[in-house]
Protein backbone atom coordinates (compact mmCIF):
# COMPACT_ATOMS: atom_id res chain seq x y z
CA UNK A 1 0.00 0.00 0.00
CA UNK A 2 1.08 3.57 -0.90
CA UNK A 3 2.11 5.74 1.81
CA UNK A 4 0.54 9.26 1.04
CA UNK A 5 1.27 11.03 4.34
CA UNK A 6 4.60 11.73 4.60
CA UNK A 7 5.00 15.35 5.43
CA UNK A 8 4.45 15.71 9.69
CA UNK A 9 2.24 18.94 8.67
CA UNK A 10 0.09 16.92 6.66
CA UNK A 11 -0.17 14.04 9.01
CA UNK A 12 -0.95 16.44 12.14
CA UNK A 13 -3.66 18.43 10.19
CA UNK A 14 -5.19 15.31 8.78
CA UNK A 15 -5.23 13.38 12.48
CA UNK A 16 -6.77 16.90 13.89
CA UNK A 17 -9.28 16.83 10.72
CA UNK A 18 -10.38 13.38 11.50
CA UNK A 19 -10.79 13.39 15.42
CA UNK A 20 -12.00 16.69 16.21
CA UNK A 21 -15.18 16.78 13.99
CA UNK A 22 -15.68 12.56 14.64
CA UNK A 23 -15.56 12.96 18.61
CA UNK A 24 -17.51 16.15 17.98
CA UNK A 25 -20.06 13.85 15.44
CA UNK A 26 -19.73 11.43 18.17
CA UNK A 27 -20.75 13.13 21.33
CA UNK A 28 -23.39 14.77 19.14
CA UNK A 29 -25.26 12.16 17.39
CA UNK A 30 -24.53 8.81 19.49
CA UNK A 31 -23.61 9.69 23.15
CA UNK A 32 -26.78 9.06 25.44
CA UNK A 33 -27.75 11.84 27.52
CA UNK A 34 -30.33 12.22 30.11
CA UNK A 35 -33.02 15.40 29.17
CA UNK A 36 -35.99 15.75 31.32
CA UNK A 37 -35.54 12.20 32.82
CA UNK A 38 -35.56 10.79 29.18
CA UNK A 39 -32.57 9.32 27.34
CA UNK A 40 -31.89 10.52 24.44
CA UNK A 41 -29.02 12.52 21.73
CA UNK A 42 -28.07 16.07 21.67
CA UNK A 43 -29.51 16.81 18.20
CA UNK A 44 -32.70 15.88 19.65
CA UNK A 45 -32.09 18.31 22.63
CA UNK A 46 -31.15 20.73 20.48
CA UNK A 47 -34.66 19.79 18.14
CA UNK A 48 -36.13 20.42 21.57
CA UNK A 49 -34.73 23.62 22.62
CA UNK A 50 -35.85 25.23 18.91
CA UNK A 51 -39.10 23.73 19.15
CA UNK A 52 -39.60 25.21 22.80
CA UNK A 53 -38.19 28.48 21.16
CA UNK A 54 -40.17 28.71 18.51
CA UNK A 55 -43.47 27.13 20.08
CA UNK A 56 -46.84 28.09 18.67
CA UNK A 57 -45.27 29.74 15.25
CA UNK A 58 -43.55 26.22 14.30
CA UNK A 59 -46.90 25.28 12.41
CA UNK A 60 -47.18 28.47 10.51
CA UNK A 61 -43.31 28.13 9.75
CA UNK A 62 -43.93 24.25 8.69
CA UNK A 63 -46.71 25.54 6.33
CA UNK A 64 -44.82 28.09 4.43
CA UNK A 65 -42.15 26.00 4.08
CA UNK A 66 -44.27 23.07 2.02
CA UNK A 67 -46.25 25.71 0.58
CA UNK A 68 -42.80 27.19 -0.93
CA UNK A 69 -41.34 23.71 -1.73
CA UNK A 70 -44.94 23.37 -3.90
CA UNK A 71 -44.30 26.41 -5.82
CA UNK A 72 -40.87 26.25 -6.95
CA UNK A 73 -41.35 22.60 -7.96
CA UNK A 74 -43.63 23.33 -10.02
CA UNK A 75 -41.67 26.18 -11.28
CA UNK A 76 -38.75 24.27 -11.37
CA UNK A 77 -40.56 20.87 -13.17
CA UNK A 78 -42.90 22.55 -15.43
CA UNK A 79 -41.12 26.31 -16.37
CA UNK A 80 -37.52 25.03 -15.31
CA UNK A 81 -36.37 29.09 -15.33
CA UNK A 82 -32.64 29.44 -15.64
CA UNK A 83 -31.74 30.29 -11.80
CA UNK A 84 -33.26 26.67 -11.34
CA UNK A 85 -31.73 24.77 -14.65
CA UNK A 86 -28.23 26.42 -14.15
CA UNK A 87 -28.12 25.34 -10.40
CA UNK A 88 -27.29 21.43 -9.35
CA UNK A 89 -28.76 21.97 -6.14
CA UNK A 90 -31.41 23.61 -7.01
CA UNK A 91 -32.75 21.54 -9.92
CA UNK A 92 -32.18 18.24 -8.14
CA UNK A 93 -34.35 19.57 -5.57
CA UNK A 94 -37.25 21.22 -7.82
CA UNK A 95 -36.82 19.51 -11.29
CA UNK A 96 -38.88 16.03 -9.89
CA UNK A 97 -40.36 13.13 -11.74
CA UNK A 98 -44.61 13.55 -12.09
CA UNK A 99 -44.99 11.48 -8.92
CA UNK A 100 -43.02 13.58 -6.82
CA UNK A 101 -44.25 16.71 -8.27
CA UNK A 102 -47.95 15.31 -7.40
CA UNK A 103 -47.10 14.88 -3.66
CA UNK A 104 -45.49 17.94 -3.13
CA UNK A 105 -48.69 19.59 -4.63
CA UNK A 106 -50.84 17.49 -2.50
CA UNK A 107 -49.07 18.25 0.40
CA UNK A 108 -49.24 21.92 -0.20
CA UNK A 109 -53.03 21.11 -0.33
CA UNK A 110 -53.41 19.31 2.89
CA UNK A 111 -51.26 22.07 5.24
CA UNK A 112 -53.20 25.09 3.86
CA UNK A 113 -56.73 22.92 4.21
CA UNK A 114 -55.20 22.14 7.78
CA UNK A 115 -53.29 25.25 9.04
CA UNK A 116 -56.49 27.06 7.83
CA UNK A 117 -59.03 24.49 9.02
CA UNK A 118 -60.54 24.70 5.56
CA UNK A 119 -62.30 21.81 3.91
CA UNK A 120 -63.41 18.47 5.32
CA UNK A 121 -63.30 17.90 8.80
CA UNK A 122 -61.69 14.29 8.42
CA UNK A 123 -58.40 16.73 6.53
CA UNK A 124 -57.73 18.64 9.66
CA UNK A 125 -59.06 16.94 12.61
CA UNK A 126 -56.46 16.39 15.64
CA UNK A 127 -56.14 12.54 14.73
CA UNK A 128 -55.32 12.97 10.89
CA UNK A 129 -54.11 16.33 8.94
CA UNK A 130 -53.65 18.00 12.23
CA UNK A 131 -51.98 15.40 13.84
CA UNK A 132 -49.41 16.03 11.21
CA UNK A 133 -48.79 19.15 10.96
CA UNK A 134 -49.00 20.11 15.05
CA UNK A 135 -47.11 17.41 16.15
CA UNK A 136 -45.22 15.59 14.01
CA UNK A 137 -43.82 18.31 11.37
CA UNK A 138 -42.48 20.30 14.05
CA UNK A 139 -40.78 17.82 15.34
CA UNK A 140 -38.96 16.91 11.86
CA UNK A 141 -38.64 20.46 11.23
CA UNK A 142 -36.21 20.40 14.35
CA UNK A 143 -34.87 17.64 13.77
CA UNK A 144 -34.00 18.06 10.09
CA UNK A 145 -32.38 21.32 10.52
CA UNK A 146 -29.89 19.53 13.09
CA UNK A 147 -29.06 16.82 11.62
CA UNK A 148 -28.82 18.42 7.86
CA UNK A 149 -26.47 20.82 9.43
CA UNK A 150 -24.07 18.16 11.33
CA UNK A 151 -24.17 14.95 9.85
CA UNK A 152 -21.11 15.83 7.59
CA UNK A 153 -19.15 15.50 11.19
CA UNK A 154 -20.08 11.51 10.97
CA UNK A 155 -20.19 11.43 6.74
CA UNK A 156 -16.84 13.47 6.07
CA UNK A 157 -13.67 12.96 8.40
CA UNK A 158 -13.30 9.65 8.30
CA UNK A 159 -15.77 8.25 11.03
CA UNK A 160 -17.39 5.82 9.12
CA UNK A 161 -14.34 4.62 7.55
CA UNK A 162 -13.12 3.46 10.53
CA UNK A 163 -16.56 2.12 11.74
CA UNK A 164 -16.81 0.23 8.65
CA UNK A 165 -13.39 -1.63 8.71
CA UNK A 166 -13.84 -2.75 12.52
CA UNK A 167 -17.58 -3.77 12.27
CA UNK A 168 -17.81 -5.32 8.72
CA UNK A 169 -16.69 -8.66 10.19
CA UNK A 170 -19.70 -8.43 12.14
CA UNK A 171 -22.08 -6.67 9.78
CA UNK A 172 -21.51 -8.47 6.56
CA UNK A 173 -22.29 -12.37 7.63
CA UNK A 174 -24.82 -12.01 9.63
CA UNK A 175 -26.72 -8.96 8.03
CA UNK A 176 -25.08 -8.96 4.61
CA UNK A 177 -24.35 -4.99 5.21
CA UNK A 178 -20.97 -2.77 5.18
CA UNK A 179 -20.26 -2.23 8.67
CA UNK A 180 -20.47 1.51 8.71
CA UNK A 181 -24.35 0.36 8.83
CA UNK A 182 -23.83 -0.06 12.17
CA UNK A 183 -23.62 3.56 12.72
CA UNK A 184 -26.90 4.11 10.98
CA UNK A 185 -28.81 1.74 13.93
CA UNK A 186 -26.74 3.68 16.88
CA UNK A 187 -28.39 7.20 15.62
CA UNK A 188 -31.50 5.65 15.19
CA UNK A 189 -31.79 3.42 18.60
CA UNK A 190 -30.73 6.30 20.81
CA UNK A 191 -31.98 9.24 19.07
CA UNK A 192 -34.37 9.34 16.10
CA UNK A 193 -35.73 6.93 13.41
CA UNK A 194 -35.61 9.90 10.88
CA UNK A 195 -31.68 10.48 11.50
CA UNK A 196 -31.23 7.39 10.34
CA UNK A 197 -33.21 7.68 7.32
CA UNK A 198 -31.34 11.15 6.37
CA UNK A 199 -27.83 9.32 7.31
CA UNK A 200 -28.86 6.21 5.11
CA UNK A 201 -29.79 8.28 2.41
CA UNK A 202 -26.92 10.65 2.18
CA UNK A 203 -24.61 7.12 2.34
CA UNK A 204 -26.26 5.60 -0.57
CA UNK A 205 -26.46 9.36 -2.85
CA UNK A 206 -22.15 9.04 -1.48
CA UNK A 207 -21.91 6.05 -3.59
CA UNK A 208 -21.60 4.11 -0.24
CA UNK A 209 -24.24 1.78 0.22
CA UNK A 210 -25.66 -0.15 -2.94
CA UNK A 211 -29.38 -0.32 -3.94
CA UNK A 212 -30.53 -3.38 -1.63
CA UNK A 213 -27.86 -2.26 0.98
CA UNK A 214 -29.49 1.04 1.28
CA UNK A 215 -33.29 -0.36 1.04
CA UNK A 216 -32.46 -2.90 4.02
CA UNK A 217 -30.58 -0.34 6.33
CA UNK A 218 -33.74 2.35 6.10
CA UNK A 219 -36.47 -0.26 6.37
CA UNK A 220 -34.80 -2.43 8.98
CA UNK A 221 -32.13 -0.22 11.23
CA UNK A 222 -34.01 2.89 11.44
CA UNK A 223 -35.06 1.75 14.88
CA UNK A 224 -37.66 3.09 17.42
CA UNK A 225 -35.79 5.30 19.70
CA UNK A 226 -35.66 4.16 23.83
CA UNK A 227 -38.00 7.50 24.77
CA UNK A 228 -40.72 6.64 21.85
CA UNK A 229 -40.79 3.00 23.15
CA UNK A 230 -41.43 4.48 26.42
CA UNK A 231 -43.97 6.31 25.57
CA UNK A 232 -45.98 3.37 23.51
CA UNK A 233 -45.91 1.40 27.09
CA UNK A 234 -47.09 4.09 29.02
CA UNK A 235 -49.68 4.01 26.82
CA UNK A 236 -50.60 0.45 27.42
CA UNK A 237 -50.43 0.96 31.31
CA UNK A 238 -47.58 -1.42 31.38
CA UNK A 239 -44.73 0.35 32.28
CA UNK A 240 -43.17 -1.46 34.75
CA UNK A 241 -42.30 -3.97 32.48
CA UNK A 242 -39.73 -2.28 30.27
CA UNK A 243 -36.82 -4.57 30.78
CA UNK A 244 -38.90 -7.19 29.27
CA UNK A 245 -40.90 -5.60 26.50
CA UNK A 246 -37.51 -4.00 25.26
CA UNK A 247 -35.85 -6.90 25.43
CA UNK A 248 -38.78 -8.27 23.04
CA UNK A 249 -38.07 -5.92 20.90
CA UNK A 250 -35.03 -5.96 20.76
CA UNK A 251 -34.91 -9.75 20.31
CA UNK A 252 -37.88 -9.85 17.25
CA UNK A 253 -36.04 -6.79 16.00
CA UNK A 254 -32.43 -9.04 15.35
CA UNK A 255 -34.54 -12.09 14.23
CA UNK A 256 -36.27 -9.40 11.55
CA UNK A 257 -33.19 -7.63 10.60
CA UNK A 258 -31.40 -10.95 9.89
CA UNK A 259 -34.63 -12.76 8.18
CA UNK A 260 -36.71 -10.27 6.31
CA UNK A 261 -33.62 -8.88 4.05
CA UNK A 262 -33.41 -12.73 2.87
CA UNK A 263 -36.81 -12.74 1.15
CA UNK A 264 -38.62 -10.46 -1.61
CA UNK A 265 -38.79 -7.71 -2.18
CA UNK A 266 -35.40 -6.66 -0.48
CA UNK A 267 -33.55 -9.11 -1.58
CA UNK A 268 -34.75 -8.27 -5.28
CA UNK A 269 -32.86 -5.05 -5.49
CA UNK A 270 -29.59 -4.65 -7.51
CA UNK A 271 -26.35 -4.70 -5.58
CA UNK A 272 -25.51 -1.70 -7.69
CA UNK A 273 -24.84 1.84 -6.53
CA UNK A 274 -26.74 4.98 -7.25
CA UNK A 275 -24.84 5.51 -10.14
CA UNK A 276 -25.59 1.58 -11.57
CA UNK A 277 -21.74 0.83 -10.72
CA UNK A 278 -21.05 -2.73 -9.11
CA UNK A 279 -19.06 -2.62 -5.83
CA UNK A 280 -15.48 -3.52 -6.34
CA UNK A 281 -14.09 -7.01 -5.62
CA UNK A 282 -11.97 -6.56 -2.59
CA UNK A 283 -12.84 -2.98 -1.19
CA UNK A 284 -13.96 -4.42 2.02
CA UNK A 285 -10.39 -6.81 2.50
CA UNK A 286 -8.02 -5.92 4.87
CA UNK A 287 -4.64 -5.56 3.02
CA UNK A 288 -2.11 -8.77 4.04
CA UNK A 289 -0.21 -7.38 7.03
CA UNK A 290 -2.72 -5.19 8.25
CA UNK A 291 -4.70 -5.29 11.13
CA UNK A 292 -8.19 -4.50 11.13
CA UNK A 293 -7.71 -1.49 13.05
CA UNK A 294 -4.73 0.45 11.36
CA UNK A 295 -6.57 0.12 7.87
CA UNK A 296 -9.70 1.38 9.21
CA UNK A 297 -7.38 4.51 10.43
CA UNK A 298 -5.63 5.05 7.20
CA UNK A 299 -8.79 4.58 5.75
CA UNK A 300 -10.04 7.59 7.96
CA UNK A 301 -6.96 9.80 7.80
CA UNK A 302 -7.19 9.74 3.80
CA UNK A 303 -11.10 10.57 3.90
CA UNK A 304 -10.03 13.53 6.24
CA UNK A 305 -7.41 14.21 3.74
CA UNK A 306 -10.35 15.20 1.24
CA UNK A 307 -11.84 17.70 3.16
CA UNK A 308 -10.31 20.84 1.34
CA UNK A 309 -12.19 23.47 4.08
CA UNK A 310 -14.68 23.55 6.90
CA UNK A 311 -16.62 26.01 3.96
CA UNK A 312 -17.22 23.49 1.93
CA UNK A 313 -18.21 20.94 4.48
CA UNK A 314 -20.70 23.77 5.88
CA UNK A 315 -22.21 23.80 2.51
CA UNK A 316 -22.40 20.86 1.95
CA UNK A 317 -24.79 20.52 5.82
CA UNK A 318 -26.85 23.42 4.82
CA UNK A 319 -27.66 21.55 1.05
CA UNK A 320 -28.52 18.62 3.42
CA UNK A 321 -30.93 20.77 5.65
CA UNK A 322 -32.53 22.27 2.56
CA UNK A 323 -33.20 18.98 0.86
CA UNK A 324 -34.83 17.32 4.05
CA UNK A 325 -36.80 20.49 4.81
CA UNK A 326 -38.38 21.35 1.49
CA UNK A 327 -38.48 18.00 -0.36
CA UNK A 328 -39.03 15.64 2.79
CA UNK A 329 -41.46 17.62 4.62
CA UNK A 330 -44.50 17.62 1.58
CA UNK A 331 -44.26 13.91 1.42
CA UNK A 332 -44.94 13.79 4.57
CA UNK A 333 -47.70 15.67 4.83
CA UNK A 334 -49.19 14.28 2.03
CA UNK A 335 -48.79 10.36 2.91
CA UNK A 336 -49.33 10.74 6.60
CA UNK A 337 -52.11 12.88 6.15
CA UNK A 338 -53.82 10.01 3.64
CA UNK A 339 -52.89 6.79 5.86
CA UNK A 340 -54.53 8.71 8.95
CA UNK A 341 -57.84 9.57 6.88
CA UNK A 342 -58.07 5.84 5.89
CA UNK A 343 -56.52 4.80 9.25
CA UNK A 344 -59.80 6.92 11.35
CA UNK A 345 -62.45 7.13 8.56
CA UNK A 346 -62.37 3.81 6.67
CA UNK A 347 -62.57 0.21 8.31
CA UNK A 348 -60.19 -0.57 5.73
CA UNK A 349 -57.29 -1.65 8.55
CA UNK A 350 -59.72 -3.96 10.59
CA UNK A 351 -60.72 -5.97 7.39
CA UNK A 352 -56.57 -6.36 6.98
CA UNK A 353 -55.91 -7.29 10.57
CA UNK A 354 -58.95 -10.60 10.31
CA UNK A 355 -56.07 -12.84 8.73
CA UNK A 356 -54.24 -12.68 11.75
CA UNK A 357 -57.46 -13.97 14.14
CA UNK A 358 -56.45 -17.21 13.09
CA UNK A 359 -52.52 -16.78 13.56
CA UNK A 360 -52.92 -15.11 17.19
CA UNK A 361 -55.24 -17.85 18.42
CA UNK A 362 -52.84 -20.54 17.16
CA UNK A 363 -50.08 -18.53 19.19
CA UNK A 364 -53.10 -18.40 22.34
CA UNK A 365 -53.32 -14.69 22.50
CA UNK A 366 -55.93 -14.11 24.32
CA UNK A 367 -59.05 -11.83 23.07
CA UNK A 368 -57.61 -12.45 19.29
CA UNK A 369 -60.63 -11.04 17.26
CA UNK A 370 -59.71 -7.41 19.46
CA UNK A 371 -55.95 -7.97 19.11
CA UNK A 372 -56.30 -8.32 15.28
CA UNK A 373 -57.56 -4.83 14.82
CA UNK A 374 -54.36 -3.33 15.83
CA UNK A 375 -52.15 -5.48 13.70
CA UNK A 376 -52.01 -3.72 10.23
CA UNK A 377 -53.30 -0.60 11.25
CA UNK A 378 -49.38 0.45 12.82
CA UNK A 379 -48.92 1.05 8.71
CA UNK A 380 -50.29 4.63 9.13
CA UNK A 381 -49.40 5.37 12.60
CA UNK A 382 -47.51 3.71 14.67
CA UNK A 383 -49.04 4.93 18.08
CA UNK A 384 -52.47 3.99 16.87
CA UNK A 385 -52.27 0.11 17.99
CA UNK A 386 -51.46 1.62 21.64
CA UNK A 387 -54.03 3.33 21.73
CA UNK A 388 -56.97 0.47 20.13
CA UNK A 389 -55.10 -1.81 22.63
CA UNK A 390 -56.08 0.35 26.05
CA UNK A 391 -59.55 -1.05 25.48
CA UNK A 392 -58.05 -4.91 25.86
CA UNK A 393 -58.01 -5.91 29.60
CA UNK A 394 -55.48 -9.07 29.05
CA UNK A 395 -51.57 -7.67 30.02
CA UNK A 396 -50.20 -10.33 27.51
CA UNK A 397 -52.22 -8.87 24.97
CA UNK A 398 -51.21 -5.66 25.06
CA UNK A 399 -47.94 -6.24 25.93
CA UNK A 400 -47.82 -8.12 22.68
CA UNK A 401 -50.03 -5.16 20.90
CA UNK A 402 -46.92 -3.11 22.06
CA UNK A 403 -44.64 -4.37 21.11
CA UNK A 404 -45.50 -5.06 17.93
CA UNK A 405 -45.95 -1.78 17.19
CA UNK A 406 -42.80 -0.92 17.82
CA UNK A 407 -40.94 -3.52 15.95
CA UNK A 408 -43.20 -3.28 12.54
CA UNK A 409 -40.86 0.08 12.32
CA UNK A 410 -42.87 1.25 9.02
CA UNK A 411 -45.40 3.14 9.27
CA UNK A 412 -46.78 6.20 7.12
CA UNK A 413 -46.92 8.83 9.32
CA UNK A 414 -43.21 9.15 9.71
CA UNK A 415 -41.01 6.59 8.69
CA UNK A 416 -42.68 5.54 5.62
CA UNK A 417 -43.27 9.00 4.01
CA UNK A 418 -39.53 9.96 5.03
CA UNK A 419 -38.46 6.56 3.24
CA UNK A 420 -40.36 7.73 0.22
CA UNK A 421 -39.25 11.07 -0.02
CA UNK A 422 -35.30 10.21 0.40
CA UNK A 423 -33.54 8.75 -2.73
CA UNK A 424 -33.32 5.35 -0.71
CA UNK A 425 -34.95 3.02 -3.45
CA UNK A 426 -38.11 1.71 -2.51
CA UNK A 427 -41.68 2.65 -3.42
CA UNK A 428 -45.22 2.32 -1.01
CA UNK A 429 -45.67 -1.24 -2.15
CA UNK A 430 -43.18 -2.39 -1.24
CA UNK A 431 -43.27 -0.98 2.00
CA UNK A 432 -46.35 -2.64 2.82
CA UNK A 433 -45.02 -5.60 1.95
CA UNK A 434 -42.06 -5.47 3.90
CA UNK A 435 -44.86 -4.24 7.18
CA UNK A 436 -46.49 -7.38 6.44
CA UNK A 437 -43.40 -9.22 6.39
CA UNK A 438 -41.84 -7.33 9.60
CA UNK A 439 -45.09 -8.19 11.69
CA UNK A 440 -45.17 -12.02 10.10
CA UNK A 441 -41.77 -12.54 11.61
CA UNK A 442 -41.64 -10.67 14.77
CA UNK A 443 -44.93 -11.49 16.22
CA UNK A 444 -43.84 -15.20 16.97
CA UNK A 445 -40.66 -13.69 18.98
CA UNK A 446 -42.90 -11.48 21.11
CA UNK A 447 -45.82 -13.68 21.62
CA UNK A 448 -43.45 -16.88 23.02
CA UNK A 449 -41.49 -13.80 24.78
CA UNK A 450 -45.25 -12.87 26.50
CA UNK A 451 -45.72 -16.48 27.14
CA UNK A 452 -42.70 -17.00 29.35
CA UNK A 453 -43.43 -13.39 31.24
CA UNK A 454 -46.80 -13.69 32.18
Amino acid sequence: MEKTLTKPASVTRNWLMFLLPSLAGILLFMTPVSYNGDLTIMIAVLAKSVQAMLGEQLPAIVTGLVTLSALLTVLGTLVRPAPIRNSVFLNTLFNVSPVWLVSRVLGAVFVLLVHFQAGPEMLYSGDTGGLVLNDLLPVLFSVFIFAGLLLPLLLDFGLLELVGTLLTRIMRPVFRLPGRSAVDCMASWLGDGSVGILLTSKQYEGHHYTQREAAVIGTTFSAVSITFSLVVLAQVKLEHMFLPFYGAVCLAGIVAAIVVPRLPPLCWKKDTFINGESRPAGTEATPEGYSRLRHGLELALARAERVESLGQVARAGVHNALDMLLGVLPVVMAFGTLALVVAETTPLFAWLGMPFVPLLELLQIPEAAAASQTMVVGFADMFIPAILATSIESDMTRFVIAALSVTQLIYMSEVGALLLGSKIPVNIVELFVIFLMRTLVTLPVIALIAHLVF
